[in-house]
């Protein structure tokens, strides 16, 4: 953990430390200038201000929701006399971000000067940057230390279990296991009752569509019912958030630690500050706030004539002031506990179990869901607050971002999902029917993955285009392998000279004419719509696409092509058709998923497309059409690349550039 924490800071410091705001703006690591266009005050009171750049200014930059980052001034007296480490900056966490806009919830419940000084200048002298996160990495640390010295414990047993030293134990399963009624499939019910009869380990492993969260959320409804309180967490706060509102719809009452990413009516009033400011006593608080703070006021004040009795009226004022906030401090403490009493589900991240209000709290059952995302050092943090532990995940679908390779190599990337699914195989139960995706384009992932287990639910089973709009018809070609049903569809270059480009600036590869070919079949599928992307019934949503690249330089090649086809420029306009990586539509989902693969050379070296749990990820979006495009000669080097193809081969799906009418 030790090298992830100094490759991860060493990494930041490089992009940011030493660098002049032009270079940091131009890293996507700073905003600069920006002006305060709105100020709010937020849940407990602190400040939530909307910043916006300049519109003429379109840097690519990094800030997204859950970031955290610091407003700073750039003015004479803030950034001369200050290095970037210890110049005045108020913090906060990012969480909104629209084209120019982004909203920041500070840590302050009032502005310092030097903010108000800089939003009043003509010219603005305000910044916002991206900062290191030292509380995650302290935390994962501390609750390193404490696994590995946990002797004689709960801690200690749970250890040896999920580590394989010990086996994992249940009791017998009883006829009245499960009370609430659902609508689950056999392998769904199946893992419900393994969690309820687990005694100290027990995993739900969800492949791609197959209800992982629905199966989950019925898991703990199930444990509440037999326990006062139980701990959900994730390592992203939007798998959180996803968790918050699918447990509110349930009428359970539950609260979420931490800045909800997704920022929905529902979700805010499902947050601790919410709980708190619902509180009976909560306008005491307030009160006793507001006039401490109009004392402090008060005190400092300038006047003309300063004796010794206005000396000691401030001092009265100031101890009165301090007398009140703690007061309020003391009462916001008793409001909290008094909530957190009464809740059924406390939800947050993995570093957010080390929250403050809940430090304290013990818990019969933790849940982690995306636990095969999930650095192992951090899901230690909550697992010392249980007695028993309920992981949900898939370890054939994204790893944990690991930086230091290093740290990678010597087992970093090996999550604690994995560790104990590989040791204690009987701890986990696989849920085996998907309702996303067309038979063909699950077929190869049930292969390759999961053992052949995976079965198509009757209702996604046969769900292709043609069945989306029957008027859909696809195109017949003379060899009579060819069906007009073509689910998945591999292009292969291999001989076309499409060849690939190095971006050494970036370290990042594109293939410009893979892409325009795959835009172009995009356009003749639409195109065989009747209205390309219209719903043919009132009942049915627009047909959503997603365009997969596994570089950044080949991405920004297909949004600039996007551009000039009037067709996908306005699903793009939509929003109805997204372009990114594999990581982007990681727990998303898309009627036709359209894959350039980019990599062709004559050495056959594919980079990271041998990750092969990234490819699972991005074939598994696709609802009703996958379609990929790719340099056989130079993918097949790889044997996963060689199953796939034949795969294709098989379901009739193989087709070259020359039957598309493509020079070679």
């Amino acid at each position: 953990m030790h090298l992830e924490q100094q490759e991860d800071q060493a990494q930041f410091k490089l992009k940011n430390a030493s660098a002049s705001i032009k270079e940091r703006r131009r890293r996507g690591l700073t905003w600069y200038p920006v002006t305060i266009t709105h100020e709010d005050i937020g849940f407990g009171g602190k400040v939530v201000l909307e910043l916006e750049r300049p519109a003429h200014r379109q840097d690519l930059h990094l800030f997204q929701v859950g970031a955290a980052a610091a407003l700073f001034s750039n003015a004479p007296g803030y950034s001369g006399t200050h290095s970037a480490s210890d110049r005045p900056v108020v913090s906060g966490v990012v969480t909104r971000v629209r084209r120019n806009k982004l909203l920041l919830a500070t840590t302050k419940e009032a502005l310092p000067d030097w903010v108000l000084d800089g939003s009043n200048l003509n010219g603005s002298t305000l910044g916002i940057d991206l900062t290191f996160d030292e509380v995650s990495y302290r935390e994962m640390n501390q609750a390193l230390s404490a696994v590995m010295a946990a002797h004689g414990n709960r801690l200690a047993e749970l250890r040896d279990v999920l580590l394989g030293a010990k086996a994992a134990r249940f009791r017998e399963p009883q006829a009245d296991d499960l009370f609430y009624p659902s609508a689950l499939n056999d392998s769904q019910l199946a893992a419900v009752r393994h969690v309820v009869t687990a005694q100290d380990v027990a995993i739900i492993h969800g492949p791609p569509g197959t209800g992982k969260t629905t199966t989950l959320v019925q898991a703990i409804l199930e444990t509440i019912r037999r326990e006062r309180r139980v701990l959900v967490c994730a390592p992203s706060n939007t798998a959180v958030d996803l968790l918050t509102e699918k447990l509110a719809e349930r009428g359970v009452n539950v609260i979420r630690l931490g800045n909800p990413s997704r920022v929905s009516d529902l979700l805010l009033q499902h947050t601790l500050d919410a709980g708190v400011m619902a509180h009976a006593s909560y306008a005491k608080m307030h009160a006793m706030r507001q006039t401490a703070e109009q004392h402090r006021e008060t005190a400092s004040e300038r006047v003309r004539h300063f004796g010794f009795e206005e000396r000691q009226r401030r001092q009265w004022l100031r101890e009165e002031a301090r007398t009140l906030r703690q007061a309020a401090d003391d009462l916001e403490r008793f409001m909290t506990e008094d909530v957190l009493e009464s809740v059924q589900v406390i939800t947050c991240t993995l570093v957010g179990a080390s929250h403050r209000h809940i430090r304290h709290l013990g818990f019969e059952t933790v849940f982690i869901d995306e636990a095969a995302q999930a650095l192992e050092p951090g899901c230690w943090i909550p697992i010392a607050k249980g007695q028993r532990l309920v992981l949900a995940g898939d370890h054939h679908q994204l790893p944990p971002t690991v930086k230091s390779e290093k740290a990678a190599r010597e087992g970093l990337r090996e999550t604690l999902f994995e560790k104990c699914i590989q040791r204690q195989p009987n701890t986990a139960r696989m849920l085996k029917v998907q309702y996303r995706m067309h038979a063909h384009i699950m077929g190869f992932s049930s292969q390759k993955f999961y053992g052949g287990q995976l079965v198509a639910h009757p209702s996604v089973r046969h769900a292709d285009l043609a069945a989306y709009d029957p008027r859909f018809s696809y195109p017949r070609f003379d060899d009579p392998r060819f069906t007009p049903d073509l689910p998945v569809e591999f292009i292969d270059t291999a001989g076309c000279g499409f060849q690939e480009l190095a971006i050494p600036e970036s370290r990042s590869t594109a293939n410009p004419e893979e892409a325009h070919l795959l835009l172009e079949r995009l356009a003749h599928l639409l195109a065989q719509l009747s209205e390309p992307g219209e719903p043919t019934a009132p009942d049915q949503r627009p047909l959503t696409i997603g365009v997969i690249a596994p570089y950044r330089a080949q991405i920004n090649y297909l949004k600039d092509a996007i551009e000039d086809s009037e067709v996908l420029n306005d699903l793009l306009l939509q929003r109805r058709l997204s372009v990114g990586t594999v990581d982007s539509f990681q727990g998303q989902e898309r009627d036709i998923i359209a894959i350039t693969l980019t990599r062709s050379n004559p050495q056959g070296e594919i980079g990271f497309l041998s990750d092969i749990r990234r490819m699972n990820v991005g074939m598994t979006r696709a609802r009703r059409k996958l379609l990929l495009v790719g340099d056989s000669s130079t993918l097949c080097r790889h044997p996963f690349f060689g199953e796939l193809l034949a795969y294709v081969k098989g379901v009739g799906g193989y087709r070259t550039t020359h039957e598309m009418g493509k020079q070679t």
